[in-house]
């Protein structure tokens, strides 16, 4: 497992990232989720990244408010991602090694983390899976035959 404190982000992370941009409506957004099977998008105008819009984000145009007891399904629809995404997004760089990953992942609760560069250009995600396969070969080269992941 010493070996997996010498991982980074970089050479663990997907650089082929689907994003969707401020203007992308909640309908759009609904229609991305059930394709995709994401949990979240990063948000992204001119290249670099402003917020993450989540399935819990999306819902929210439809709960109920004491201003409005009713939601209107056609209004939460025509919503867009800018109206409902959260803009204070955790973040990493190519060189982050896993281990502050897996530690901002479990301090945030989140699953997924983008990846920027100084000037928060998008240049992929780390997610929870892309650190247990770097846990996983790093226990696998130190305990040969064991596969700590796999289901007995």
């Amino acid at each position: 497992m010493y070996e997996f404190l010498e991982e980074t982000v970089a050479s663990n992370m997907v650089s082929r990232v689907r994003s969707v941009t401020p203007h992308t409506t909640v309908a759009d957004l609904y229609r991305l989720f059930a394709v995709d099977g994401f949990n979240a998008y990063p948000v992204v105008r001119d290249g670099l990244l402003i917020g993450v819009v989540s399935k819990t984000d999306a819902l929210k145009v439809f709960a109920f408010t004491q201003a409005q007891l009713l939601p209107h399904y056609a209004d939460g629809m025509a919503a867009t991602v800018e109206q409902i995404m959260s803009s204070d997004v955790v973040t990493v760089d190519p060189a982050t090694r896993l281990q502050r990953v897996l530690q901002l992942m479990v301090e945030h609760r989140i699953r997924s983390i983008p990846v920027v560069d100084e000037q928060r250009k998008l240049l992929g995600i780390i997610a929870r899976e892309d650190v247990m396969r770097a846990m996983e070969r790093s226990a696998v080269r130190q305990f040969p035959g064991a596969l700590p992941f796999e289901d007995a």
